[in-house]
């Protein structure tokens, strides 16, 4: 088990790190082995805690959570019980679904972070364009629909960009306001332009 774990505004000092990398092992090995890599990080936010995970399992997915508390130590139980939630869940879906897996097809996609400002200089230099302040890659999986909807479901993201195995269109899964996942399967030919 190899878990990075930082502070943001506060020093996540050794008790903490021991803390959070049993309770890692203790609730999630249980369930997915030792083999498990990933990040925590710790934020102080004015007068509570937050504690962020993202966690890498063996097969290529990752789980992210996260928990606020009053202590670091509290905000660390809440993100570890949304981690084992999380983890119980993909399992059971997983048996349901009799081991369906991806094909591992996977191309690369940038993904940009933008501030958009509201100042009226921008406007007045005829500057409408937001700002980078971040770019990454992540990789675009061919995936079937079931499986992209668990990805989804294991992730604290709004939505996920895949390439469908049904027919290797560029498909969408994505959290509705109402607590649903939607899907968004573009047909070719459709849209603007057309």
């Amino acid at each position: 088990m190899t878990i990075q774990i930082t502070g943001k505004n506060v020093d996540a000092g050794d008790a903490f790190k021991n803390y959070i990398a049993d309770k890692i092992a203790a609730s999630l090995g249980k369930y997915i082995g030792p083999d498990v890599t990933g990040h925590i990080r710790l934020e102080k936010e004015r007068s509570h805690f937050k504690t962020d995970c993202s966690i890498k399992i063996p097969s290529g997915l990752t789980l992210e959570a996260s928990g606020e508390g009053g202590d670091a130590y509290a905000s660390a139980d809440a993100a570890i019980e949304r981690l084992e939630t999380r983890v119980r869940r993909h399992k059971r879906r997983l048996k349901s679904h009799h081991g369906v897996k991806g094909h591992g097809n996977e191309v690369s996609a940038a993904d940009y972070t933008v501030r958009v400002d509201d100042d009226s200089h921008d406007e007045a230099n005829g500057s409408a364009h937001p700002v980078i302040i971040a770019e990454s890659e992540r990789g675009v999986r061919e995936l079937p629909v079931s499986e992209a909807v668990m990805q989804l479901d294991l992730t604290e993201s709004a939505f996920l960009v895949f390439r469908n195995a049904g027919h290797g269109g560029l498909n969408v899964v994505y959290r509705r306001d109402d607590g649903h996942i939607g899907w968004i399967d573009p047909k070719p030919g459709v849209g603007a332009g057309s």
